[in-house]
């Protein structure tokens, strides 16, 4: 459990200071520009925030199946 806090920490600094990424295909991009910079950086944040939703609700799904299949292992029914 430990290492899995460890391990979350590591990528949680790493994915804060990586560098601003655009997550705009060409459309939006190019009606981002039209719209001005202001309204195009809250596009992206929006974008961003929608890509991130699944894979967090997967994380949990995830993390919930592993903590599970320890407790059965631990318990000697996993064999």
């Amino acid at each position: 459990m430990k290492k899995f806090f460890v391990a979350a920490a590591i990528c949680f600094l790493l994915f804060g200071k990586a560098k601003v990424s655009f997550a705009q295909c060409s459309v939006c991009t190019k009606t981002a520009s039209q719209l001005g910079e202001k309204t195009g950086k809250g596009l992206n944040a929006g974008i961003i925030y929608l890509m991130l939703t699944p894979f967090a609700v997967g994380g949990y799904i995830g993390y919930r199946w592993w903590r599970r299949e320890k407790e059965l292992m631990k318990d000697g029914e996993g064999q």
